[in-house]
């Protein structure tokens, strides 16, 4: 008997067409011999299968939903949610209470990644290599001359609980500080200011099927503005080269470092980790994302395919390793 499987996209960010677009890619390559799967898109307005050109509802007591008056239940679950409550922990831990299943990290490993700021102190502890940040919560009473002289320009300001480059600004003028650091708390009540790292932007996808973990050819991103925003992530407008022309030694400690980061972490399933690879070899993290984009601008399955493999097979094994 085929495996119902709810492919969960939406959440209650900016980041929900994206979702949106990355839940159509997954749920076109998810193997029909093995598995019925499910659109089943969550707002903040309603919780609904998207079936048969229709809306059904989903009872939140069972994540359940009426289907000729039948009540039907899902044996496991693919997040495709950026952003909260999918990429935060929220719903994993939901998922965990009423016992179903998912092929996404696990909620702590999910909500440490999604605070840039936590993660990123986390993992230095371990010597993985990050850029100096302060962190401003929402009612903090902020100096940006001190957060200049602590930082210095140029620097980044960015939400520290988002994706997608949204409320992301490269400050290079104090006059320039406050209207970042109020542009990326319209996205989140904490903000992140970041010093500037430089070198070559390299982005490594990883994935995890059971105990084993896989790293993917990573990509040098090369936007045409001034960093990778949602213009050069979504809309064409950057270079994105894979594998990334830097040399089998580099690819191969950016790769190491990649997976002694997923395992440190204990992620599961899909991970994108982006980091500034310095002129001396350094892979600097910038950031983990355990929810990445799957849609076809995306970079996981534009590295999956450079790998030679395919997006069917490995979402194959990925939640053919569920355990049920």
């Amino acid at each position: 008997m085929k495996k119902r499987l709810a492919v969960v996209y939406g959440g209650f960010s900016s980041e929900n067409k994206i979702s949106q677009k990355s839940a159509g890619v997954v749920f076109e390559h998810i193997d029909r011999d093995i598995y019925d799967p499910y659109l089943v898109e969550i707002s903040e307005q309603s919780w609904h299968v998207n079936h048969k050109g229709g809306v059904i509802p989903i009872d939140k007591n069972k994540f359940s939903f009426l289907e000729n008056d039948i009540e039907l239940t899902f044996d496991l679950a693919f997040i495709t949610i950026h952003g909260t409550p999918g990429e935060d922990g929220k719903l994993q831990s939901y998922f965990d209470m009423i016992g179903l299943p998912y092929a996404n990290t696990n909620s702590f490993g999910a909500a440490i990644t999604f605070n840039k700021w936590a993660c990123n102190s986390f993992l230095r502890a371990f010597g993985i290599s990050t850029a100096k940040a302060i962190l401003i919560r929402k009612n903090d009473k902020f100096n940006p001359i001190e957060i200049a002289d602590e930082i210095g320009f140029p620097c980044f300001v960015k939400p520290n609980g988002a994706g997608s480059s949204f409320g992301i600004t490269k400050v290079k003028t104090l006059m320039q500080m406050p209207e970042a650091i109020a542009k990326a708390f319209e996205e989140d009540d904490e903000v992140v200011v970041e010093a500037l790292l430089t070198g070559r932007e390299i982005t490594c996808g990883v994935y995890r099927v059971g105990n084993k973990v896989y790293p993917l050819p990573p990509t040098e991103i090369i936007a045409e503005g001034e960093f990778f925003d949602y213009e050069a992530k979504y809309e064409g407008k950057s270079q994105e080269i894979t594998p990334a022309e830097i040399g089998d030694a580099a690819i191969e400690k950016i790769q190491n470092t990649a997976k002694s980061i997923f395992r440190r972490l204990d992620l599961k399933g899909f991970a994108r980790i982006d980091f500034m690879f310095s002129e001396d070899g350094v892979p600097n993290l910038i950031e983990v994302n355990t929810n990445p984009g799957m849609s076809e601008a995306s970079l996981i399955p534009q590295q999956i395919r450079v790998a030679g493999l395919d997006l069917k097979t490995v979402l194959t094994e990925i939640l053919g390793a569920v355990e049920i």
